[in-house]
């Protein structure tokens, strides 16, 4: 006599998230031992973020966080580790893991050329959820300016930053990183039509901020002999 299937609905959460998780780490296991077979350096072909909604039972963000801490494994970023990043940030849209990993591990690296790539995934992910994601493009900012000594491409993650989030609770510093950026590039015109811009905007409301930015093109001015 047949019994009624139960629909995976009624199956426990704890019981399901415990599949992905037996699931995805086979499928780490089989990995790995694959790349120790064939001693190859490079990270496997990345799933894709449909590989692993499926393989996650519904259980998006758990297959999304075992996915990073499967690739954390390779230290070096290649076009396969960024697979698994996009791969990872569209499974659990919502997540920030992806994105940590990239600006804070990833792109702090010595070699110029895998730290571009890195911030470039923070930037082109910021863009589809810049409210969201905004504290990593600033820190993406930060390193150019700093680390990469690209003032140009500092200045475009700050221009971002400024242009795309509309969330009230993101902080003044962060829209108003390309002021300073325009600065020390030298070019205090444009930080002074950017400062004016903010103040006739009539988006700017609280009186310290716009004390701030009133004094800070005072000094632009006496600083450019105007």
């Amino acid at each position: 006599m047949s019994r009624a299937l139960r629909p995976l609905a009624a199956v426990p959460r704890w019981v399901v998230l415990g599949l992905a998780l037996s699931l995805g780490a086979q499928l780490c296991w089989q990995m790995t031992s694959s790349s120790r077979v064939s001693d190859a350096p490079d990270p496997p072909h990345p799933p894709g973020a449909q590989a692993l909604r499926l393989a996650s039972f519904g259980e998006h963000e758990a297959a999304s966080r075992l996915a990073m801490v499967y690739i954390q494994s390779y230290p070096s970023l290649d076009s396969r580790l960024l697979g698994w990043l996009r791969a990872a940030l569209e499974t659990d849209p919502l997540g920030q893991y992806p994105l940590f990993l990239a600006a804070r591990v990833y792109a702090e690296t010595a070699d110029t050329e895998r730290a571009r790539m890195a911030l470039e995934f923070v930037y082109q992910g910021f863009l589809r959820d810049p409210n969201r994601r905004w504290r990593w493009l600033a820190h993406a900012a930060l390193l150019a300016k700093h680390r990469l000594k690209d003032m140009p491409l500092a200045r475009r993650y700050a221009q971002a930053l400024e242009r795309n989030t509309t969330a009230r609770e993101i902080p003044a510093w962060a829209r108003q990183m390309e002021i300073f950026i325009l600065e020390d590039m030298n070019e205090l015109e444009a930080a002074k039509i950017m400062i004016a811009s903010l103040l006739q905007s009539g988006l700017v409301h609280d009186p310290a901020e716009l004390r701030f930015l009133i004094e800070r093109l005072e000094a632009l001015e006496a600083k450019s002999g105007r």
